[in-house]
C-alpha cells in the first residue's frame, strides 16, 4: 500500500510506537508498503527541534536522513503545485505544515496515514493510526475487508 505519513505519526513510530494502532505498525512496518516522507515534515522536526519543543536522540540533518534509509521511505518534495493547491484548501486547519501534507496528498493521491482528526475534514482518505484516540468522522483509505481487520478505535458519543 503507498500512504503518505505524518510527522506526528512518523515520530511515534521511533520514540512512542504504542501511541499507534496495530494496523498503523503493520502498515509502517509491511516491506510492501511505499510510505512517502514529505520535507515538510522534514521542516517541521528541524523547526520544532531547533525552538527546543522536540527533543531527539542527534541532530535532525542525521536523524531524519537514518530513519528514512532505515524504513525504505520514499521521499516526497514540495513542489510549486503542492504549496499552491494550499490556496484552494478550506480553512479546517491552521498548520500550515499540516496543509502541505493535505495538498501533497490530493496531488499525489495518496491516503494519509495520521492521528490529526481535522485532517479528516478535507477531501483526503484518511488511514486512522492512534491507538488511544478516537478516529471521529472519516473515511478511511483500508479497503473494506482490511477495516474490519484494522485496529481502529470506535468513534466516541461525543460526535
Amino acid at each position: 500500500m503507498k500512504f503518505l505519513i505524518d510527522t506526528e505519526c512518523w515520530l511515534w513510530s521511533f520514540g512512542e510506537p504504542d501511541r499507534l494502532n496495530a494496523e498503523a505498525k503493520r502498515l509502517i512496518t509491511d516491506p510492501s508498503s511505499a510510505i512517502y516522507f514529505s520535507a515538510a515534515s522534514s521542516w517541521e522536526i528541524a523547526i520544532k527541534a531547533a525552538l527546543g519543543k522536540l527533543k531527539l536522540p542527534e541532530s535532525p540533518e542525521q536523524f531524519v536522513p537514518s530513519r528514512l534509509v532505515a524504513l525504505r521511505m520514499v521521499s516526497l518534495p514540495i513542489e510549486h503545485k503542492h504549496a499552491l493547491r494550499v490556496f484552494a484548501l478550506p480553512h479546517h486547519h491552521r498548520d500550515p505544515f499540516d496543509r502541505i501534507l493535505v495538498a501533497q496528498a490530493q496531488i499525489e493521491s495518496l491516503p494519509i496515514l495520521t492521528a490529526d482528526r481535522t485532517l479528516s475534514m478535507y477531501d483526503v482518505r484518511i488511514i486512522w493510526a492512534s491507538a488511544h484516540r478516537s478516529p471521529g468522522r472519516f473515511q478511511s483509505a483500508l479497503p473494506e475487508v482490511e477495516k474490519s481487520e484494522a485496529s481502529i478505535d470506535p468513534p466516541t458519543s461525543e460526535q
